[in-house]
């Protein structure tokens, strides 16, 4: 059979990839095509569109790029249209995606979500637009099976896929020595994967370095960005090393991490890492934002455990004395470290057990083959 699959974002591409190996698995003969990227064209799909032409952030960055977007609607709508998938796979990417579900539900291509819009977070009413246009939705966060049942809407919890790629991680052995580490402590720094979080945190995060000198300090870097963005912002921060796409390898050795809202700070919380979650965007994006985010965290540990677990540093709180003491608190010797792991330990249990994107890549089979079956 034939899978379309949508992926707009960084952490899209992993989850994507690892949904099309399960796929593959239980549908030898599948025929993948994407918008995504490096991960999802390893898996075997072949690759449409890279994400990153694709990857804008906040509402003014949206507005201000809604003629590429929607170009790029219209040549995606036209692709799907010319290769008639057995099931369209939207992976996340809630603004384009739901576009593209209304599109194929028009057209009468069977639609499956997988990773669902954050829509518990704001508008929640859009949960009847899911409903009305996507054939199957499936979770990954155990709180959004109630949220749907508000709505009367059943969907599929299948597990949260990170639980699959952190249990397939094998540390490199040899990770601290290529950084040339010495024998101090390690603090990560994550600051995220788009362009207006690295220019606007990550300045805040190299700040509060300086205030730490018995420990070292590691960014963690990704490829889809260019690499002299970087080089910019640590100019004046010549013992703060880099490294890139390798943010499991550097949270496995590290003591703390700096960690920019979004799917790190659950990816840090599973691998055990106490943490500080940063956030900035652009005043009018955030204005805009507060006035209709209504849920009370940002961080999906918090949100999970429904509860505060991890600091949130927002906008004008995100500084560096902020910074410095939020860090100081979760290093070793401070009560508040083992706090915060214990909620860690909390979170962990709500998760249950790995194998999300097999269940998920099963069910999708089985339901596209029913579908034309029947």
């Amino acid at each position: 059979m034939k899978y379309y699959l949508i992926a707009g974002e960084r952490s899209g591409d992993l989850h994507g990839a690892n949904l099309i190996r399960a796929i593959r698995r239980h549908d030898p003969a599948a025929q993948c095509r994407a918008y995504g990227g490096e991960q999802m064209e390893e898996a075997g799909t072949v690759l449409v569109r890279h994400y990153r032409e694709m990857a804008f952030m906040g509402f003014l960055e949206v507005a201000k790029n809604l003629g590429t977007i929607r170009r790029i609607l219209r040549e995606c709508q036209a692709d799907v249209l010319q290769h008639r998938p057995d099931a369209l796979i939207l992976i996340d990417y809630a603004g384009f995606n739901l576009r593209m579900a209304r599109f194929a539900k028009k057209h009468g291509i069977r639609v499956f979500y997988y990773i669902s819009p954050k829509v518990w977070a704001w508008n929640q009413r859009r949960a009847l637009k899911i409903k009305a246009t996507v054939d199957r939705l499936f979770t990954i966060l155990p709180f959004e099976t109630e949220f749907f049942a508000k709505y009367d809407y059943d969907v599929s919890y299948v597990g949260n896929p990170l639980l699959d790629a952190l249990a397939d991680f094998k540390p490199n052995p040899s990770f601290r020595s290529t950084l040339k580490l010495d024998d101090r402590p390690v603090i990560a720094l994550l600051p995220g994967s788009r362009r207006q979080e690295i220019t606007s945190i990550l300045p805040v995060m190299l700040a509060a370095t300086r205030q730490f000198p018995n420990y070292q300090f590691v960014v963690g870097t990704v490829s889809n960005l260019p690499s002299p963005l970087y080089s910019n912002l640590m100019a004046g921060y010549p013992t703060v090393k880099r490294v890139n796409d390798a943010a499991y390898d550097l949270l496995h050795i590290a003591t703390a991490a700096l960690v920019t809202s979004g799917t790190a700070t659950l990816e840090t919380a599973l691998l055990n890492i106490p943490q500080v979650v940063c956030y900035r965007t652009t005043t009018i994006s955030y204005a805009i934002a507060k006035s209709l985010i209504a849920v009370p965290f940002i961080s999906l540990v918090n949100l999970i455990a429904n509860r505060e677990v991890v600091t949130e540093l927002i906008q004008s709180n995100l500084n560096t004395e902020r910074v410095t003491d939020a860090l100081q608190a979760i290093l070793p010797g401070d009560k508040r470290r083992e706090i915060q792991l214990a909620g860690y330990a909390e979170v962990q249990a709500k998760m249950g057990e790995p194998g999300a994107s097999e269940r998920a890549g099963q069910q999708m089979v089985e339901l596209a083959e029913a579908n034309k079956n029947g």
